[in-house]
């Protein structure tokens, strides 16, 4: 018997990976904003900090080339966020899960360095050599401590290369393993003494941290820390339009993405789920009129993402490729109740007191109480 070598993975193309980083995906625009912009750029900066909230918020360039808008909110936070990335502190993206702090840094330091990838993900068991470097122990056990046997940290390359790095749920990680980040960002040096070196930032080098408030688990930061960071806070939408429009331009871009054979739901269908999120976050119906129990979970935006393409998907291959309230009605179940007695007492009662009653709303109301 004979062995058969396996065929050798073909290299990947852009149209088979599931989610390009932000430079890949929109390239095209980040070339055009670079063609086009005339304005002042801090070192190592591929826009200017103009053009980065341009990318970062859309716009159309005096050539007519329509740039799409990455995030829907207040322009000032915006600003605020490029404005801190132009000085000497780092930036920390602070709110409730689901508010785009993850893809307002990735877009940034898209914008601002051409590579969103110098990623950092804060855990429990985050250690200090993943925020500063490693080593290769092959290398270290045979050589001793060298260049060669020095794994540098995303952080290191940042500094290097004067780049964006990014630390995604900083308070998630231990609190003496943050602090490793105040010398980097007041000193803007990485000591390396096993080695009897430091690395030095160049220009154009800063850190972008998330970090949300309802998780359960975190760790406070040192007022230390605190000081080297300008908090910027993303809030959840302020209207329902504008939740809205960020429900459906993040929808047909998922759609697209992964090719769900499913019409983009009609703008009735994600207006309902847009609304149940809001009014159960809210402790009352949009008319202010009534009252009501709000669950546990937090009824993000981007759940209401996850629910509408939850529902394209059951549409696309499941049903006739409409989606409909049947689609929707598990999603909406799922995101709601997260406690299995609290959360379901919650939707029992909304489902009674206020999709029963509304007008137009009676194919929901079935189809929740035909899954639940």
């Amino acid at each position: 018997m004979t062995d058969t070598a396996a065929p050798a993975p073909a290299a990947l193309s852009a149209s088979t990976v599931l989610r390009r980083h932000a430079e890949q995906q929109y390239a095209e625009e980040l070339d055009a904003l670079a063609r086009a912009d005339r304005r002042p750029r801090p070192e190592n900066w591929r826009l200017s900090p103009q053009a980065v909230v341009t990318y970062l918020l859309g716009g159309t360039l005096d050539d007519g080339f329509v740039v799409t808008p990455k995030y829907i909110g207040a322009r000032r936070l915006i600003e605020i966020a490029v404005a801190t990335l132009a000085t000497d502190r780092g930036l920390l993206l602070y709110g409730v899960p689901g508010t785009a702090k993850s893809w307002v840094s990735e877009h940034l330091a898209a914008a601002v360095s051409g590579d969103s990838t110098l990623l950092i993900q804060g855990t429990a068991g985050t250690g200090e050599e993943q925020l500063r470097y490693g080593w290769n122990y092959a290398e270290l056990l045979a050589h001793g401590p060298s260049e060669k046997a020095l794994v540098p940290s995303p952080l290191m390359n940042a500094m290097r290369g004067g780049r964006i790095a990014r630390i995604e749920e900083l308070t998630r990680i231990p609190a003496d393993v943050q602090d490793t980040l105040i010398t980097v960002l007041s000193e803007k040096t990485l000591p390396v003494p096993e080695l009897g070196v430091e690395v030095q930032a160049v220009r154009g080098f800063s850190v972008i941290a998330t970090a949300n408030n309802r998780d359960k688990g975190v760790n406070e930061l040192s007022s230390a820390l605190k000081r080297r960071f300008n908090t910027v806070i993303l809030p959840v939408p302020a209207s329902e339009e504008e939740e809205l429009a960020i429900v459906v331009k993040r929808v047909t871009e998922m759609g697209r993405a992964l090719d769900l054979p499913a019409e983009p739901p009609a703008l009735r269908e994600v207006r309902r789920v847009v609304q149940i999120f809001r009014e159960l976050r809210n402790g009352q119906t949009e008319d202010g009129k009534t009252r009501l129990k709000s669950p546990s979970g937090t009824l993000s935006t981007a759940e209401a993402i996850s629910v509408v393409g939850n529902g394209m998907a059951l549409a696309g291959h499941f049903g006739d490729g409409v989606v409909g309230a049947a689609d929707l009605a598990s999603g909406l179940l799922g995101a709601v109740i997260k406690d299995p007695v609290q959360d379901a007492v919650v939707w029992q009662e909304y489902l009674e007191t206020v999709v029963k009653e509304r007008d137009g709303w009676k194919d929901l109301y079935r189809a929740c109480r035909a899954h639940g």
